[in-house]
């Protein structure tokens, strides 16, 4: 399995959101969702669309770790919900439906999606289904969020585990010493 990176610039972030609302809202939603809750993609495309309709958080038991995750859902999420919602027929109770008969799009299908936006906008980067999750991590580090507070989002097993799992480089740590001069 290659190893994948988080989207580190905001600007790719929503030039990857502008590509993928212009193409799919599912897929937009699912971009959107997967970098704003931090959830595995075995769990987002295991969401219904009863989980989430008209609904202010997310309750779900996660496959990896049989534990429940419980969060709310952002303003940015409900608004991408409520647009895929708006613009659906409902033939099928699941949220990232295949237009292979009923049932989720698969991994697969998810990684070509969201690389296929990556290359659309020159990422380079390593880029697959866990960089949803990983950049939900790193965005929450670099808006200040206390690492062990990141590591219990993410289910970690210590610090360490998290700033290596988000590619906190070994430059930015230095950064600090660099720019402190207290």
């Amino acid at each position: 399995m290659e190893y994948v990176e988080p989207i580190r610039s905001k600007k790719q972030i929503e030039a990857i959101k502008y590509y993928l609302e212009s193409r799919s809202l599912r897929d937009y939603l699912l971009f959107v969702l997967g970098i704003n809750s931090g959830l595995r993609i075995s769990d987002l495309l295991s969401l219904k669309i009863d989980d989430v309709k008209g609904k202010d958080r997310i309750v779900l038991r996660e496959k990896k770790t049989s534990k429940i995750k419980d969060f709310p859902l952002s303003d940015t999420c409900k608004k991408a919900i409520q647009k895929y919602l708006d613009n659906i027929e409902y033939q099928s109770n699941w949220l990232f439906k295949s237009k292979k008969g009923d049932r989720p799009i698969t991994r697969i299908q998810a990684y070509r999606i969201i690389n296929r936006a990556a290359r659309s906008i020159n990422i380079k980067e390593a880029i697959g289904t866990h960089t949803l999750r990983k950049t939900f991590g790193y965005w929450a580090y670099k808006n200040g969020v206390d690492v062990t507070k990141i590591q219990k989002l993410l289910n970690h097993s210590a610090p360490s585990v998290t700033l290596a799992y988000l590619g906190i480089t070994k430059d930015e740590l230095d950064n600090v010493y660099i720019t402190l001069n207290l």
